[in-house]
């Protein structure tokens, strides 16, 4: 496992048992409310990479199936446990590499990335992964922040990326790079509100790489 995979790991490992008393509370709305937009249909396979202890599970309808992924064990087993308590059939939790997923191509109907493309060493390659495991025409949800395109905005996220490294999370992926380099084709791309930090970006998966979309800041 490379250095960079391993040290987030163990981060947020470390960081289980606080996770749902913090960012738990607050990405739950958010998460809820996009997973709520998608209006998944019965039957779909649903793929979640970087599940954490599983933040977003009550927002899953009931009539599809999901999988959520992650590196962390002790983040998966708080998953497990609330899966366990509330008799949650439709949802399973697997640890699992986001950079190199252990599923057939066309696997899944959904592929999610919560608070994730800003946390993986390669983002670029997460994606492509994701964009392999979807079947064409499938869907790909993206909820991360991205820098700023405010110049001094930009500069100040940017210039504390070195620090947010350290930690687990790097600040300077900007949005519209992101896409193109992933090669994604936007149907939707919205921040759930004005002073939001976090974009909102729903891709179908064209297996032939064609794009189209249009970019915010």
């Amino acid at each position: 496992m490379p250095e960079a995979e391993a040290h987030e790991s163990k981060l947020y490992s470390e960081f289980s048992t606080l996770y749902d008393l913090t960012f738990g509370k607050i990405f739950y709305s958010r998460l809820r409310h996009v997973i709520n937009s998608l209006k998944i249909p019965y039957g779909a396979r649903v793929l979640e990479v970087g599940v954490g202890t599983g933040t977003s599970f009550p927002a899953y309808p009931t009539h599809c199936s999901v999988t959520g992924i992650d590196l962390a064990p002790s983040m998966l087993a708080r998953a497990r446990e609330k899966i366990r308590a509330n008799g949650w059939n439709h949802l399973q939790v697997r640890e699992m590499d986001a950079l190199n997923l252990e599923f057939p191509d066309n696997s899944f109907d959904y592929v999610m990335a919560f608070h994730v493309v800003t946390v993986v060493p390669d983002p670029v390659r997460m994606m492509l992964e994701a964009r392999r495991v979807c079947r064409p025409g499938g869907k790909i949800v993206v909820v991360n922040h991205f820098t700023s395109q405010n110049p001094l905005f930009g500069f100040v996220t940017e210039t504390l990326d070195p620090l947010t490294r350290r930690l687990g999370w790097r600040t300077n992926l900007r949005l519209k790079p992101f896409i193109e380099s992933t090669d994604l084709n936007v149907e939707t791309l919205y921040k759930i509100s004005k002073l939001s930090l976090y974009t909102v970006l729903v891709g179908q998966n064209h297996k032939n790489g064609h794009r189209a979309g249009h970019f915010i800041s």
